[in-house]
């Protein structure tokens, strides 16, 4: 999966399905570690995304009060 090129939605519809994957007790310990680090890198995606939008946001808002 190209981690990199997900949309906010697609990567935290991923989380919410590797979260519901990793409350299963019967998921193997190595497929267990692959999930959880892949739900580390869309995590890290997700907060790249908000914090962009957060600065686009802000700016916007400046834009407008300078007016």
């Amino acid at each position: 999966m190209a981690t990199k090129k997900l949309k906010f939605e697609e990567a935290l519809a991923r989380l919410e399905e590797i979260s519901s994957l990793l409350e299963d007790e019967n998921v193997p310990l190595d497929e267990v570690l692959k999930l959880y680090e892949e739900g580390i890198k869309l995590t890290k995606i997700c907060q790249t995304k908000l914090k962009e939008a957060e600065l686009k946001i802000k700016k916007l808002d400046e834009e407008l009060e300078e007016n």
